[in-house]
C-alpha cells in the first residue's frame, strides 16, 4: 500500500505573541530592570493622576464666570477663561464681527494640508489646488474684493497667522534648502563659497535677530519710497532662516550617495541635474525624512517669535487677551494649557505622518 501524506493539524503556540497583554510583558516587564522602572513609574501615576484628574475635571469651573473661578482658585482649573476669550486667542485683533472669514480661510488652507499629505492626491493638479487655496486665504484674510470690507495685515493673528507663516515658510524653504545644499557641494567655487556664507551666517544667529532685521533694518535697504508689508518681511525671514538648518540636512543626505553610483550616471551619459533628480536626491531625501519633519516641528513653534515684531500668532494672541483683563489674568496656566493642546496635535500629526512616510519608503526598499 503506498503511503500517503496526511498534513498534521495546525496547533495553536504555546505562548500568546501579539495582543495587549504580551505587549505589556515584552515593553514593561521583560527583565527585572524594566520591571522595578515600570513599578516606579505605574505608582507615580497612580500617587499623581487622581489629584489631577479632579483639578481638570470634577472641581473645575467651565462656565465663563469669573467669580466662580476665583473662588475655585488652587481647587480646580477655570476652563471658563477659554471659554471667555477663545475668539480673541484664535483669531487676535481681526475684526470681531469679520472672524468668520480668517475661520474659513484656516479651515481651507489646514485642508489642503490633509489632501496634500494624501497619497492619492499626489497628481500634478495638486500645484494648481494650492494656488487656489493660498489666493482664497489672501482674498478671505485680506479682503477689499467681492464686498469685503479691507483688513490690515496688522490685525491678523491667532491660528491663522500661526498656520499661514509655517505654511508658506515650509513651502519656499524646502525647494531653497535643496538648491543651497546642492550648491554647496558644487564644483564652481563662487557658488559654493556664498552657499556657505549664506548657511554659516545664518546658523549663527538666533531666529529672534533674523525677524528683527528682517522687519526693521530690511526696509533701512530698499529704494526710498518702496515699502514691503510687514508679514512679507516676516514670511522671507523665517524661509532663509529655516532653509539654511535644512539645507545641512539635506547636505548630509547627499553626502551619503555611494560615489559609484554617480560613476555609473557619468558612464550613462546623464547630465548633472538628470543626475540629481532621478538619482541622487530621491535617495537622499528619503534618507533625511526625520530630521526634515523635526525641522518642519521646530519651524510651526518658532512662529510663536513673530511677537517681537507686532504679529500677534496664536501665543501673542494670548497674551494679548488676558494681560488687559485684570479679571482673567490669573487664569494664564488654562489659557496655555488650551494652546498647548493645539500645538501638541498639529506636531503629534506630523510626526505620526513622518512615520507613515519612513515606513513607506522602507518598503519601497524592500522590493
Amino acid at each position: 500500500m503506498p503511503n500517503t501524506f496526511a498534513p498534521i493539524a495546525p496547533r495553536p503556540s504555546p505562548v500568546k505573541t501579539s495582543g495587549f497583554v504580551p505587549w505589556i510583558r515584552r515593553n514593561l516587564f521583560a527583565d527585572w530592570r524594566s520591571t522595578a522602572v515600570s513599578v516606579v513609574v505605574l505608582g507615580l501615576l497612580a500617587w499623581v493622576l487622581p489629584g489631577f484628574i479632579r483639578w481638570v475635571l470634577i472641581d473645575a469651573v467651565m462656565r465663563p464666570d469669573s467669580e466662580a473661578c476665583q473662588a475655585a482658585r488652587g481647587v480646580g482649573a477655570c476652563w471658563g477663561v477659554v471659554a471667555e476669550k477663545y475668539r480673541i486667542i484664535l483669531f487676535g485683533r481681526y475684526p470681531f464681527d469679520e472672524q468668520w472669514r480668517p475661520l474659513v480661510a484656516t479651515s481651507l488652507m489646514m485642508g489642503g494640508l490633509i489632501l496634500s499629505c494624501v497619497r492619492y492626491f499626489w497628481k500634478p493638479w495638486l500645484a494648481l489646488m494650492w494656488v487656489g487655496v493660498l489666493t482664497l486665504f489672501f482674498i478671505l484674510m485680506g479682503g477689499g474684493v467681492f464686498g469685503l470690507s479691507d483688513v490690515r495685515t496688522d490685525l491678523w493673528g491667532g491660528l491663522p497667522l500661526t498656520v499661514m507663516l509655517a505654511t508658506l515658510s515650509i513651502f519656499f524653504a524646502f525647494p531653497l534648502a535643496v538648491v543651497v545644499a546642492l550648491g554647496r557641494r558644487g564644483r564652481l567655487p563662487a557658488i559654493r563659497t556664498a552657499c556657505i556664507v549664506y548657511i554659516e551666517l545664518i546658523r549663527g544667529v538666533p531666529l529672534i535677530s533674523v525677524l528683527f532685521m528682517a522687519s526693521f533694518m530690511f526696509p533701512l535697504f530698499m529704494p526710498q519710497g518702496v515699502t514691503l508689508d510687514v508679514l512679507v518681511r516676516v514670511i522671507a525671514g523665517i524661509t532663509l532662516f529655516a532653509a539654511a538648518y535644512m539645507a545641512e540636512i539635506i547636505r548630509g543626505g547627499l553626502q551619503a550617495i555611494p560615489k559609484g553610483q554617480l560613476e555609473a550616471a557619468d558612464t550613462l551619459g546623464l547630465s548633472y541635474w538628470q543626475t540629481q533628480r532621478k538619482i541622487v536626491l530621491p535617495q537622499a531625501l528619503a534618507m533625511v525624512v526625520p530630521s526634515i519633519m523635526n525641522t518642519f516641528i521646530s519651524l510651526f513653534k518658532d512662529t510663536s517669535l513673530v511677537t517681537i515684531v507686532s504679529l500677534y500668532e496664536l501665543t501673542g494672541a494670548l497674551a494679548l487677551a488676558l494681560n488687559a483683563d485684570v479679571n482673567w489674568r490669573p487664569f494664564k496656566l488654562e489659557a496655555y494649557l488650551f494652546i498647548t493642546l493645539i500645538y501638541f496635535t498639529v506636531c503629534f500629526a506630523m510626526s505620526r505622518y513622518s512615520l507613515w512616510v519612513e515606513k513607506q519608503l522602507s518598503a519601497s526598499k524592500a522590493r
